[in-house]
């Protein structure tokens, strides 16, 4: 079982890919605010390497937070969109040892209809100057 790991809640992003709880590849990267341009494109490298495709995933695993307001909203928005086309199971979880618990509900066939973002506190939102 190809799983896609997503961990986006501080500027420097973590993608990895597992094979059931075996880890095949990593990347970090100082996504900061170019997360949404840059995540798609660190996904389909992470994949190539291994010459994989989008389509060879079976699972996600995503950290929810606490974190970032956009890091999380971003990979979490990904991580969902990827699981709902590909028809393919998602679990997340916010402790320290959210990838180990994420794989272990994946593998036991345990996962959420949809992933939904735990801040931690309010968002801090910069209010637009005209």
């Amino acid at each position: 079982m190809y799983i896609l790991t997503i961990r986006t809640d501080k500027p420097e992003a973590e993608l990895g890919l597992f094979n059931n709880d075996q880890q095949l590849a990593y990347t970090k990267w100082m996504a900061h605010k170019q997360l949404a341009t840059t995540i798609h494109a660190k996904i389909e490298q992470l994949l190539s390497k291994q010459k994989l495709q989008f389509t060879s995933l079976n699972a996600i695993a995503v950290y929810k937070g606490p974190g970032s307001f956009t890091g999380l909203r971003i990979g979490i928005t990904v991580a969902n969109a990827l699981a709902y086309s590909l028809n393919i199971p998602i679990a997340s979880n916010g402790s320290d040892d959210w990838l180990k618990k994420s794989l272990a509900r994946l593998l036991a066939g345990e996962n959420e209809t949809i992933s939904l973002p735990e801040y931690g506190m309010e968002p801090h939102i910069t209010k637009q100057i005209h």
